[in-house]
């Protein structure tokens, strides 16, 4: 966390474009006060307007009125005409030099409403190849700062609805939606469907559709293990019947000669079935070296044209450069032909600890509410970045706009955010490991995000 942000509270950070909002700046101890505020003055400057001594016609010099209340913080107000981001910097006359400069954002309308939220939709527990119970990665995540996220095993549906069920009695604001990634019968040469698929938030299990699948056999048939709070769910048919639903499904596609048919007209089936329970079908991780390339580049192209997916994993799962790196090239490629789709970026972690992948990449979602249906819709509307977390500096992908907007967020916003997302998840494994208090705890600091959010969000 920057320096200033140990020293200031800054607040509203984002408001609307072109409406006058109250900025308070709030000194955080005696030492951060400003002791000769006679001799200030406050400027606001655009970031993306340029130097006033190069740009004078410009004009961003702009310096504002302001008011310096009993304990210290200086409040002002005024009307931030561009979306972006603006210095507020203090600068003292005498000395003719800068006390300290801080951040806000004016957002445009379509963004008002719309809060970040950041999360993961593909991560793995003890459940299929993982390391921890799915209870435990919830409370990690959430001590790192997530929002959201599903847990989502391979061929298991039910993991997710066990870490839900863990913290059903406590309350939590983070956001533990159902998922799984979906593997339908693969080991066969001629009706095989290897690329791997993500189910986020849908209302029923894809994998329990099928009776060979382990969610099937480990989870059995019941609708409430096969889906998410009581939801309507596909009877579950034998392997043969899938494989003959699959070969009718190919008669209807034009499939080129090149492309193995069953494997294409298998992950349409799947990434239809994820419409159908309401979920967001996620293509993932195409150029993971599994011994070569998981995936054909013939059969990457042909998906990225027709897109029968709701977002591409243009992140996650390994810090390599081949996997990450060739997917953004192959995103902005698209989007240069004109081929646009959502993306998203996960961890694809197996172990919440001591694993450097175990944070890799990670999704900002700017949706109106941190529920699941708001955050598939919010992503499929392309209002999401990803964000790559290999290195100790971050990088996003996506949106040359939302990705100016992530970035500030993530140095002015989410410091302050995840020292709370902290508190909470510790108190979520207390919880769940059975310590004592932890309910209490939980039931203290509960609404705390809420309350910051609307803090530091102007709408």
């Amino acid at each position: 966390m920057k320096t200033e942000m140990h020293y200031y509270d800054v607040f509203p950070k984002v408001f609307p474009v072109g409406k006058e909002v109250e900025i308070t700046v709030k000194p955080l101890g005696d030492h951060a006060k400003f002791k000769n505020p006679e001799n200030m003055l406050v400027y606001v400057l655009g970031i993306e307007d340029g130097q006033i001594r190069h740009y004078p016609k410009r004009k961003n010099d702009k310096t504002v009125d302001f008011t310096v209340e009993a304990d210290g913080s200086v409040k002002f107000k005024n009307v931030f005409e561009k979306e972006q981001q603006y210095f507020i910097r203090f600068w003292d006359k005498e000395t003719d030099k800068r006390l300290v400069q801080l951040g806000v954002y004016a957002v445009a309308d379509d963004l008002v409403g719309r809060y970040p939220l950041i999360g993961d939709l593909h991560m793995h527990t003890c459940r299929s190849d993982g390391r921890q119970a799915p209870a435990i990665v919830c409370a990690n995540y959430r001590k790192h700062g997530y929002d959201f996220f599903a847990i989502t095993d391979h061929e298991r549906y039910y993991p997710s609805l066990e870490a839900i069920d863990a913290y059903k009695d406590v309350p939590i604001e983070f956001n533990i939606c159902p998922g799984e990634e979906v593997h339908m019968p693969r080991d066969d040469a001629e009706f095989g469907c290897d690329p791997h698929i993500v189910n986020f938030g849908g209302n029923y299990s894809v994998n329990g559709i099928v009776d060979e699948s382990d969610q099937i056999i480990e989870a059995g048939e019941a609708k409430e293990r096969r889906s998410f709070n009581g939801a309507e769910c596909p009877d579950v048919i034998t392997a043969d019947e899938y494989r003959k639903e699959v070969l009718a499904l190919a008669e209807t596609l034009d499939i080129p000669e090149d492309i193995e048919k069953f494997t294409y007209a298998g992950m349409v089936w799947v990434f239809n079935h994820i419409k159908k329970a309401g979920g967001l079908g996620i293509f993932c991780h195409p150029y993971w070296i599994s011994n070569v390339n998981h995936v054909p580049e013939n059969i990457v192209e042909y998906l990225m044209e027709k897109q029968p997916f709701d977002a591409f994993e243009v992140l996650g799962g390994e810090n390599y450069y081949e996997q990450n790196g060739f997917q953004t090239h192959k995103y902005y490629d698209d989007r240069a032909m004109g081929r646009n789709y959502p993306i998203v970026g996960s961890t694809d972690s197996h172990s919440s600890v001591n694993n450097e992948n175990a944070y890799v990449a990670s999704t900002m979602v700017f949706s109106p509410a941190n529920e699941k249906d708001a955050i598939i819709a919010s992503i499929k509307d392309f209002y999401s970045v990803a964000i790559d977390g290999i290195s100790e500096k971050f990088r996003l992908v996506g949106d040359l706009r939302l990705s100016r907007y992530a970035c500030f967020l993530l140095q002015e916003y989410f410091p302050l955010h995840d020292d709370l997302c902290y508190e909470e998840g510790r108190a979520m494994k207390d919880y769940v490991c059975g310590i004592e208090g932890a309910k209490e705890t939980l039931e203290f600091i509960s609404g705390r995000i809420q309350k910051q959010r609307e803090k530091y969000f102007a709408f």
